[in-house]
């Protein structure tokens, strides 16, 4: 069955760096572009960055612009998302998909707090 298993995620301060981690299994990962999106308490579920199947073209939300870089190992069915310059309202649950598929993991927080 499609598994997704988020992990990465921890407590930084404004400004650190995490990366987090996608590993995937249970479908052909090198078919499919690839979405990480994150929930904050209260808000709905949003897109954060979105890469294409092979990891030739990226797109991301406004709001983490040149602060994150989605990236994948197709080798390893893993998609990644680096997260420099973080600030506190990137404080969520962040979670991956595989696009059309209706399938989540269990997500990974993310803190970001002094």
């Amino acid at each position: 069955q499609v598994q997704l298993v988020e992990s990465g995620g921890g407590l930084v301060q404004p400004g650190g760096s995490l990366r987090l981690s996608c590993a995937a299994s249970g479908f052909t990962f090198s078919r499919y572009r690839m979405n990480w999106y994150r929930q904050a308490p209260g808000k709905e579920r949003d897109r954060v960055a979105t890469i294409t199947s092979t990891g030739g073209s990226t797109t991301y939300a406004d709001s983490v612009k040149g602060r994150f870089t989605i990236s994948r190992d197709n080798a390893k069915n893993t998609v990644y998302l680096q997260m420099n310059s973080l600030k506190p309202e990137d404080t969520a649950v962040y979670y991956c998909n595989a696009n059309s598929l209706p399938y989540w993991g269990q997500g990974t927080q993310v803190t970001v707090s002094s």
